[in-house]
């Protein structure tokens, strides 16, 4: 993209949302009690600051998140995170789904969220909507994609990814000329046949740097540019989905282009996707690096202490502030926020998501006395391939695997969801428990 189109970019001419999902039932059951967005990430962030960094780092500033299920934690974390200053016409708010006198419906897919919320987005000056999901992985520079929709002269840009054959069938594909402008779309396409006649040709693999081996496709990444006028006129109409509806409608009537993003981009929808990025970002050299301060991730300032590492062995993990780890033994692991760690504990690709608070010493010595545990993981623990959420109480000689149980199973005290154990928020598990 040329450096002029950055350059002439206003960014104040650029509205941004977010969707938040619908109910998240993929990712049951640490959407129980929170919006999908509100999941935490990486033991110190939530899904929700990904797109939302994004939008800081290009010099985005005006934002609104969407979003109609278990919406108290998310509104809690937006509001004590993005705060700009007075002087600025910065935000990130929140709007949910709500019962007027004039519709009692809530949000039906992606692109009645948006119609439902258009007068208010109208009252902005902007030239281009800029619509994101809430739960993906990703780094992108918005400026480049709005930069190319500009020089285009699109109506829409949809961001695009180069996907494999076994990818292809679980998201939107489309097909494009050698401008880049897309031509036919085709929404989760499951007939072999179908989706051959999406294959990227040799060609353009070859112009784009395309490095998958075999077929290549491109997929939407559910990241979208409206020119403003646009928008207006395409929600003029009860169709309820982008992809589903709006997108393939438009193709055949306006100027649609693809913009190809070939970086790492993880759509974290399912159990398996979540456990996976976050287990990834224990490796040395991670897909995604949190580490680049070029285009940081933001996130709720906590001012905790530092870690205190009392003895433990610690291999290939990500400690976050305020833990207490004693003489535990922790390897490709995320431990989060304020966790506690007795001695003697095993723990090999667990995912813990931290507490909300530090445990008195008056609540321990009840919870004692009663035979509970205190929040966080007790002595003699083994645990391995495992979700714990926060402020679970997990009790000394614990034993917590997915070794022998089906894929999927819902148990009083746990769930196995893609053949992962769960520990839900504000569990108890009683000492000497084995699951």
């Amino acid at each position: 993209m040329s450096q002029t189109g950055r350059q002439t970019l206003n960014v104040s001419k650029v509205l941004c949302v977010i969707l938040g999902g619908g109910q998240g039932t993929r990712l049951f059951p640490l959407t129980k009690d929170r919006a999908k967005p509100a999941v935490p990430l990486a033991g110190k962030y939530r899904l929700v600051d990904i797109p939302i960094s994004n939008c800081i780092n290009a010099g985005f500033r005006r934002i609104y998140v969407l979003t109609q299920f278990n919406s108290t934690s998310l509104h809690s974390h937006i509001s004590r995170t993005y705060k700009f200053d007075q002087f600025s016409s910065g935000f990130v708010e929140i709007l949910a789904a709500q019962q007027t006198l004039n519709n009692a419906s809530w949000y039906e897919g992606t692109a009645d969220a948006v119609r439902k919320n258009l007068v208010h987005f109208l009252n902005h000056d902007f030239d281009y909507l800029l619509i994101l999901s809430g739960d993906q992985l990703y780094r992108m520079d918005f400026q480049d994609v709005i930069a190319q929709h500009k020089e285009t002269g699109a109506d829409i840009t949809i961001a695009t990814l180069p996907v494999g054959r076994a990818e292809a069938g679980a998201l939107g594909i489309m097909q494009v000329d050698d401008e880049s402008r897309i031509t036919r779309f085709v929404e989760k396409p499951k007939d072999p046949a179908v989706l051959d006649t999406f294959k990227m040709p040799a060609a353009l693999q070859t112009k784009l740097g395309v490095k998958i081996p075999g077929d290549s496709f491109l997929a939407s990444m559910g990241i979208y540019v409206f020119n403003r006028k646009l928008i207006c006129d395409l929600l003029d109409n009860p169709l309820s989905d982008f992809g589903k509806h709006i997108i393939p409608h438009a193709i055949n009537s306006n100027r649609v282009f693809a913009y190809v993003f070939q970086d790492y981009w993880e759509d974290i929808g399912t159990i398996r996707s979540f456990f996976e990025a976050n287990i990834d970002l224990v490796c040395e050299l991670p897909r995604f690096n949190f580490f680049d301060m070029s285009a940081p991730i933001f996130s709720r300032p906590r001012y905790l202490p530092g870690s205190k590492i009392n003895g433990a062995q610690v291999d290939h993990a990500v400690i976050s502030d305020g833990c207490i780890i004693n003489r535990a033994r922790i390897a490709n692991s995320i431990v989060g926020l304020r966790t506690v760690i007795g001695d003697g504990t095993e723990l090999n690709r667990v995912v813990i998501l931290g507490s909300d608070y530090y445990e008195s010493l008056e609540s321990v010595e009840q919870h004692e006395k009663a035979g509970k545990p205190r929040v966080g993981i007790g002595a003699h623990c083994k645990i391995e391939n495992a979700i714990i959420d926060k402020n679970a109480r997990i009790g000394n000689n614990v034993t917590i695997s997915p070794v022998g149980k089906p894929e999927n199973h819902d148990d009083a005290l746990y769930y196995v969801r893609d053949g992962i154990v769960i520990i839900p928020k504000d569990a108890v598990i009683p000492h000497g428990t084995v699951i």
